[in-house]
């Protein structure tokens, strides 16, 4: 046998005997650097919870099954007994500046290791992204990152802005922008249509910026035109038109005003129908019935950008009094606005008001204006949502930050577990880490996470269930969830209870 023939079959028996060790059934041997051990592992496929250890070496899960003390060298033991095993969360709707907020303790500490940033049309506006995804890595981050690139974003880097109809350079300036963007490792195209200058985008535009995130294995997240109970069909009707070139998500998945359980079931039917005729669409929902964004959300589309607002007031002041107390009466009233940044914090619009002596419609014309701030609004069903968060293909997301005033930053994946799966049982426990973790994983295309598979990366996270806590309150949104008693980042513990972890494990992942 020659030399390099008989190194080949060597080589091959080293692997497959290494390959063996590491069998479910067989404890393996030899030098690893976590094992966790007593625990229940649930793998985050929504298949049946099962005990085992995990052991871990480098930033990948090593082995699942029954490990012999006597057989491994271990550097760091977690006794799991009486908890669960599972993977990191991944937010697959998410906000915060890698750079400004790296740690995004926020995140971690409510269980997720992987967010999705560029959301709502919005990105790093940069023809190259390459430069920014660098830096960040010799930074580091607290959790792992992915961006997608964000249409409005591609509207002012090509030099569209606020027309309507982009010119052929434009546009195909745009479709350029986002291929290069998608080889360097974005996911995908994230749009905001309720929001300028992504909503002067038309049919043709959106379209032929699919036909690039399709050619290019990605999918498209939206924030839809409209999200009001009368037009949200509308509106699911004109992504699914982009579904033919790509895979299409809805982003953070509600119905402003529909109430009741039928309303989302015909909804859900929508997507099912699609989907029976070979459309690929999904959504995600955040547990919260108020959501959250700039004032400008209340304010009609000609008292915005590129219009002047100061020659609306006053050219159209009455009409624009008119239109917002009809507006914001529509939106459950004064009270369900409660401002999340600026002068007016913590208040709602009718305090505001209140304070000022003013009617409502007043304060927001010549106090606030359409870019003075940002609020909650309360103009979501319980009922509903819940009904939209049960759908199997309806994931978690957050929509939250490090620094918005809302508590979904800080409280959205405990309280998935806290309210849906240990109160009111509306979400089996297996299911709702599904829909935490494998289920965004695949939707977003995100390989080798999402899992406690062997091969995986060692995203993992070791907690009990029933001390899960969402601490974060609208009075006081910033206050970290409790209960997720190890967070484990590519391999690394990054949360316990025995330490303060100060370094970054995370990574900017690019997309293969």
């Amino acid at each position: 046998m020659k030399y390099s023939h008989f190194f080949k079959y060597s080589l091959a028996i080293f692997f497959g005997l290494l390959l063996y060790a590491c069998k479910d059934s067989d404890s393996p041997t030899g030098s690893f650097d976590i094992l966790i051990t007593n625990g229940t592992i649930i793998d985050g496929t929504g298949s049946k919870e099962f005990s085992g250890d995990v052991l871990i070496r480098a930033d990948t899960i090593a082995f699942i099954g029954d490990v012999d003390l006597k057989k491994v060298e271990v550097d760091h033991i977690i006794n799991a007994k009486g908890k669960i095993i599972t993977p990191g969360f991944i937010d697959a709707h998410a906000h915060g500046d890698p750079v400004a907020n790296a740690d995004f303790q926020n995140f971690r500490d409510m269980g997720v290791t992987t967010i999705a940033l560029g959301q709502d049309g919005f990105s790093y506006a940069s023809e190259n992204l390459s430069p920014w995804m660098t830096q960040i890595d010799s930074t580091g981050l607290g959790v792992n990152v992915i961006t997608f690139v964000g249409h409005s974003t591609l509207r002012e880097l090509s030099g569209t802005n606020y027309s309507v109809q982009p010119t052929e350079e434009q546009l195909a300036s745009m479709q350029e922008i986002l291929r290069q963007s998608m080889k360097r490792g974005a996911f995908g195209l994230s749009t905001g249509l309720e929001y300028t200058p992504g909503y002067y985008a038309e049919a043709e535009e959106m379209e032929a910026l699919a036909k690039v995130v399709g050619d290019n294995g990605g999918i498209i997240m939206s924030h839809m035109r409209n999200e009001d109970d009368d037009q949200i069909e509308n509106s699911i009707n004109e992504l699914l038109l982009q579904g033919s070139y790509a895979p299409v998500h809805i982003s953070h998945f509600k119905v402003v005003y529909g109430k009741g359980q039928e309303r989302a079931k015909q909804l859900l039917s929508i997507l099912d129908s699609a989907r029976r005729a070979g459309l690929n669409v999904t959504a995600d929902v955040y547990p919260y019935t108020a959501s959250y964004t700039g004032i400008g959300i209340v304010f009609p589309d000609w008292a915005k950008a590129p219009n002047d607002f100061g020659k609306i007031k006053a050219t159209r002041r009455e009409e624009l009094e008119d239109f917002l107390r009809k507006r914001i009466m529509k939106r459950n009233g004064p009270d369900a606005t409660l401002f999340g940044d600026g002068a007016w914090r913590g208040m709602t619009l009718t305090q505001v008001s209140d304070s000022l002596k003013m009617p409502f419609e007043k304060v927001l014309i010549d106090v606030i204006g359409p870019e003075g701030g940002s609020g909650a609004y309360f103009v979501m069903n319980e009922e509903l949502q819940t009904v939209l968060i049960q759908d199997s293909l309806v994931c978690v997301s957050s929509d939250g930050s490090p620094t918005m005033h809302h508590p979904r930053g800080y409280g959205s994946f405990a309280k998935i577990i806290r309210l849906y799966v240990n109160e009111t049982k509306s979400l089996e426990l297996t299911d709702a880490i599904r829909k935490m973790t494998s289920l965004p994983a695949t939707i977003i295309g995100l390989k080798k996470r999402g899992e406690v598979k062997v091969g995986s990366k060692a995203d993992l996270l070791v907690f009990d269930p029933l001390k899960i806590k969402d601490n974060a309150t609208y009075e006081e949104p910033h206050q970290y969830a409790d209960g997720f008693e190890y967070v484990i980042i590519n391999g690394h513990i990054t949360k316990s209870p025995d330490a303060i972890v100060t370094e970054r494990y995370g990574l900017f992942i690019r997309k293969e």
